[in-house]
């Protein structure tokens, strides 16, 4: 199927020629009927030969409807731009013209009404010259009278010409269904109507509803394509789908249907703007303006970044991707100001002085199609998953996983890699130097020195700039240390091997706090000895060899199968202070286990 939205004239020309056409009354309401003009969005369709099934989206003139025109025409491929040919170009003509170039809608088709009425070529040439002006000048243009039928037969070729060059959608791609419509079908419930982009739906389908109150999960009870009940429905597709157990309450206009998980949702977005027909005008005032994407028509704070480049802030999250295209609109002004290509739909925050403007040259360069390897530079590490759901492709995303430093789903571009290795070496001399009984830095400091942004990320950077080197810094045991790392200072060795000495003599009696203070080794320099295992320490202040636990097992062995506290600290020649300690890491280490009568057993 192909679906075109009918925009640019305000009153029923417009209907009767998608009557004539279609053979199908668009305009749904009694009031359309009695004023003469489209107040709300109307729907029809036709079969033509070559494209078959042609779908149109009848949108409003008027001025007062523009938010409307642009729910219809925001998510539709193509437009038939009427202008009567007794009226010529209008004020509203102008405005639609105006949006749909902001829009990004490249493909038409030029139609003068009513020819029956007055000779059209003076209206052709002006609306000719107008499009133009707005870089839709390509458009070939057909007179018709609906009333008549003179022209369209010329009229029915032209469209398939026109659906035929338009580009084929990906069957595959994720579903993000924008809803125009919500209604209740008594016995059936909610049923929501809209444009179906790409991708496809099926009846049991799960999606999620993304809507001003969060993201919720539905499943499609039934599928309608052109008002008959289908199984599935691909994308270009004008569809109706019916959501089990959603109350009407629950969905609006503006709201989309999405795959799940296939989609961001973006708080904030980095956006290139396109002027109509001239260089695009930062707007002056940071509110007031309205963002339209797709049918969803919601307030926007902009903040300008640089000349064309500009970050918004929509008063609810919508699911963006980059390269989408929108619309600025003044709405108290009745003016379409910028059109706009989404550039980061996940922009960092710009906190320093000058960041805008710095952010902005980041971005010069940014085309607004997605692209893995610039993503991955610009931002020096990103998730897998956030690039496929910014929309890069699968593929692309997989091919550049194989060439870069990869972590816990991360990617990480190998100049960043360097540059966080660089600065982990800085922070870990910094940190050793200041306190050299404690070499290293935790991962989660380490982190936060390397800027990076998951801890998973610290190793891959070293491996990948270092790869190990004797000397750089590398993970140990939760840290990041220097891999020739020889240990405690000189003088806290020489207290361990004089500690060494008395314990080889008398393995399970401990020094004294004396003894200790003697040696000059005092809380932090046990702590460094027991992580570089010249230590064993039971408590803070109970120190043994590092084997001590074997040799006790070896001399409680000899005690029988069983054994009290009172006879292990005979055994070991020790002290309560040691033994009491010394049972209960055996206990923990499962080399013992206590008797419900409180004694002591080997395993």
């Amino acid at each position: 199927m192909h679906v075109l939205c009918t925009a640019g004239h305000v009153d029923h020309g417009k209907s009767t020629l998608v009557r004539a056409l279609t053979g199908m009354e668009p305009d749904r309401y009694a009031e359309e009927h009695r004023r003469g003009m489209t107040l709300d969005l109307g729907f029809a369709w036709t079969t033509l030969p070559g494209p078959g099934a042609v779908a149109f989206v009848d949108v409003p003139g008027h001025e007062r409807f523009v938010s409307t025109m642009l729910a219809g025409a925001g998510p539709v491929p193509a437009a038939l731009f009427v202008v009567a040919a007794d009226e010529g170009w209008m004020p509203q003509s102008a405005e639609h013209a105006d949006a749909l170039a902001a829009a990004g809608l490249r493909h038409g088709l030029l139609v003068i009404s009513r020819a029956d009425l007055l000779d059209p070529e003076l209206a052709r040439d002006d609306a000719r010259a107008e499009l133009a002006a707005r870089g839709l000048g390509s458009w070939p243009a057909v007179a018709v009278s609906g009333r008549t039928g003179e022209g369209l037969d010329a009229l029915r070729t032209a469209i398939a010409e026109l659906v035929a060059g338009l580009p084929a959608p990906d069957p595959d791609a994720a579903v993000r269904m924008w809803v125009d419509r919500a209604f209740t079908v008594r016995g059936s419930g909610t049923v929501v109507t809209g444009t179906l982009g790409t991708g496809t739906v099926h009846r049991g389908q799960e999606l999620e509803l993304d809507g001003a109150g969060g993201r919720i999960a539905v499943t499609v009870r039934a599928v309608q394509e052109l008002g008959e009940p289908v199984e599935t429905a691909t994308g270009v597709a004008r569809v109706a789908l019916n959501l089990r157990g959603l109350p009407r309450e629950k969905v609006r206009r503006g709201d989309a249907l999405l795959d799940p998980h296939a989609w961001p949702s973006v708080v904030e977005a980095d956006v290139r703007l396109h002027g109509i027909g001239g260089p695009a005008q930062v707007p002056d005032s940071p509110v007031g303006l309205t963002l339209h994407a797709g049918s969803a028509a919601v307030p926007v704070r902009v903040r300008p970044l640089g000349d064309d480049v500009v970050r918004l802030r929509p008063d609810r999250p919508l699911p963006l991707r980059i390269g989408d295209r929108a619309v600025l609109r003044d709405p108290g002004a009745h003016r379409v100001v910028a059109g706009l290509t989404v550039l980061d739909p996940q922009p960092p925050a710009l906190r320093r002085r000058g960041a805008a403007r710095r952010r902005a040259g980041t971005l010069a360069a940014a085309s607004g199609v997605p692209d893995a390897a610039g993503e991955l530079s610009r931002r020096g590490a990103v998730r897998t998953g956030d690039l496929v759901r910014w929309g890069v492709p699968g593929p692309e995303v997989a091919a550049l996983a194989a060439r870069v430093p990869t972590a816990a789903g991360w990617l990480l571009d190998p100049t960043r890699a360097t540059e966080a290795a660089e600065a982990l070496d800085r922070a870990v001399a910094a940190h050793d130097a200041a306190d050299p009984l404690d070499p290293g830095i935790p991962l989660a400091e380490a982190r936060r020195a390397a800027g990076l942004p998951d801890v998973a990320l610290v190793a891959v950077a070293l491996d990948r700039a270092g790869d190990g080197a004797p000397g750089g810094p590398v993970v140990r045991d939760g840290r990041v240390v220097r891999a020739g790392d020889d240990g405690p200072p000189a003088a806290v060795l020489d207290a361990a091997r004089q500690l060494h000495a008395d314990l080889t003599a008398a393995p399970f009696a401990a020094p004294d706090a004396d003894r200790l203070a003697a040696l000059g080794l005092g809380p932090r320099e046990l702590a460094a000895l027991e992580r570089a295992g010249e230590l064993l320490r039971l408590t803070p202040d109970v120190a043994l060899l590092p084997d001590a636990p074997d040799r006790a097992v070896e001399v409680l062995r000899g005690l029988g199968p069983e054994f009290t506290l009172s006879a292990a600290r005979q055994a070991l020649g020790t002290s309560r202070r040691v033994a009491v300690p010394l049972l209960e890491l055996l206990g923990r280490r499962g080399r013992t286990l206590r008797t419900p009568e409180g004694t002591h057993r080997l395993r």
